[in-house]
């Protein structure tokens, strides 16, 4: 697939360095030639210095021959022209734009982006994205990640098992039986940097990291279950002022289980700024290394606190401080999460990838197939498609044992009519079944020609 990215930010960065790990021709404009040479010395890729807006510069990159464009840069305005010209004067057939101004996404404005108007396929705010999925996070303690599926019928939960888990050294045939008969499927196992496809023999590691799918409604069962209780997170921390912080603030103001919000930014104008436009949110000008700010925000009665700076060290070492200072819950963002495996086992902070939050964010636009989700795991750990089956399918009948599926990859469950099947033997799809799957990288191309 030949790509252009414009832009060479953090959040290009993140894209770039996930479509880099597969069989893609990637092109990257950015008018800073400081941020491009850096990341054309990182990857394989083709760097194009000036505006991706600038039709010479698209053609330039041979735009009619690409398949897809991601407008990513810091600027709203420059993406969605980028997508116009993309539109218009190069037939580029799949346009995404990153919009970070929530402005354009109020309901009013509904009808702004078609083709009869801004021709853009999908519009993603990377930094909302974030925010939306830490608070997912926090409102499930002791997650790495959370994933919805299936109208939120489901979700897919990413959390590492602690020597403590009762269900460890048990075969997970045997799963059901110890954890109260709770109905889950393990979906993966990371194990020293590797994924395992668990069958029914295997068993838990303490320090595993598992990615599991269960019911919506019983998601407290599931960690009673692993002994993974945690104090509910009622006071949250933020370190990092950033707009992922101002969405996440936003959505705990807005909760009513969140008793306070409060945010340590070391910019004293992006503190004014925050508070603001905040309401119920304390905003605190300073540094986490600081003694008196970590009296100030009252560390000692904090339930979570959460890093989202763009340094995923500063990242780091606030969450080190945090739980120092008796924050059970602690949580940084890192760029991959894959790439810190040997720092994940101090002071058991939870990371979580910000390339994968960025790269769920478009996935579906990269993936051949008719999907209503799809997550990335880790660029490495692989993807949770949430496939829809159409009347016009020839899979239609298939028993899913017969799907000539590649060996690093597996149908999890069907949801058909609201009903999540876990138990798969003789089930054969139906239209308008949902099947949930999962896809190592190895396995994607022909995974998209099976369900394409």
């Amino acid at each position: 697939m030949r790509i252009i990215v414009g832009g060479a930010n953090s959040i290009s960065r993140s894209i770039v360095g996930y479509l880099s790990h597969g069989n893609n021709d990637i092109v990257v404009i950015d008018d800073d030639e400081q941020a491009l040479d850096s990341i054309a010395q990182e990857w394989d890729v083709l760097p194009i210095l000036g505006p991706v807006s600038h039709p010479d510069l698209l053609k330039k990159a041979d735009a009619a021959n690409a398949d897809l464009l991601i407008a990513a840069t810091n600027s709203d305005e420059v993406n969605m022209v980028a997508c116009q010209a993309a539109y218009t004067l190069f037939d580029i057939p799949r346009r995404v734009a990153c919009i970070d101004s929530r402005v354009y996404f109020k309901a009013a404005w509904g009808g702004l982006f078609n083709d009869e108007s801004l021709p853009i396929d999908l519009v993603v705010s990377p930094e909302y994205e974030i925010a939306k999925a830490l608070m997912n996070i926090i409102k499930v303690p002791g997650m790495s990640a959370v994933y919805p599926l299936a109208d939120r019928k489901m979700q897919l939960l990413s959390f590492r098992i602690t020597k403590k888990c009762p269900l460890v050294n048990l075969p997970l045939r045997d799963l059901g039986n110890d954890a109260q008969g709770l109905k889950t499927m393990i979906v993966s196992i990371v194990r020293g940097g590797k994924v395992i496809l668990p069958k029914g023999e295997d068993m838990l590691h303490g320090g595993d990291e598992v990615n599991v799918l269960v019911e919506s409604g019983k998601v407290d069962e599931l960690v009673t279950a692993f002994g993974l209780e945690h104090k509910a997170n009622e006071r949250v921390i933020i370190v990092g002022g950033n707009k992922s912080a101002l969405y996440l603030a936003e959505k705990l103001e807005a909760d009513d289980n969140i008793i306070s919000c409060k945010i340590i930014d070391d910019n004293t104008r992006t503190a004014e700024d925050l508070a603001e436009k905040l309401n119920k949110t304390a905003v605190f000008s300073g540094s986490i290394m600081s003694e008196s700010i970590l009296n100030d925000v009252g560390i000692q009665n904090a339930d979570a606190a959460v890093a989202l700076g763009f340094e995923d060290k500063d990242n780091l070492v606030a969450a080190m401080v945090a739980r120092k200072n008796g924050v059970e819950n602690t949580i940084a963002l890192v760029t991959e999460r894959t790439a810190n495996t040997q720092i994940i086992n101090i002071g058991e902070n939870i990371l979580v990838d910000r390339t994968a939050l960025t790269i769920s964010s478009i996935l579906k636009e990269l993936r051949k197939v008719n999907m209503s989700h799809a997550y990335s795991l880790g660029a490495t750990l692989g993807e949770i498609w949430e496939i829809v089956i159409q009347s016009d399918s020839d899979l239609i009948g298939t028993e899913i044992s017969h799907l000539p599926l590649p060996t690093e990859s597996k149908v999890c469950a069907v949801v058909r009519k609201g009903e999540i099947l876990f138990e798969l033997d003789g089930i054969k799809i139906e239209q308008e079944d949902h099947l949930i799957f999962f896809c190592a990288p190895s396995a994607i191309r022909k995974a998209e020609k099976i369900f394409a």
